[in-house]
């Protein structure tokens, strides 16, 4: 990877895993009943980590 495109790279990269965040913590919003403060914590780190995940499987499936 050249100096050129690493801040595109990381870029984009964090661009997706905010994208999936957001698409997973909405699907999260819409299935519970409650909303108080632990499930609001729960409900984003649980997001965050679905993010994570979600990004490295497509990785793992386009080689990039």
């Amino acid at each position: 990877m050249t100096r050129r495109t690493a801040p595109r790279t990381v870029l984009l990269a964090v661009g997706e895993v905010l994208l999936w965040w957001g698409a997973l913590a909405l699907l999260w919003l819409v299935l519970i009943t409650s909303v108080d403060t632990l499930e609001r914590i729960v409900g984003a780190s649980s997001a965050a980590v679905g993010a994570l995940l979600a990004r490295a499987g497509r990785r793992a499936v386009t080689w990039r």
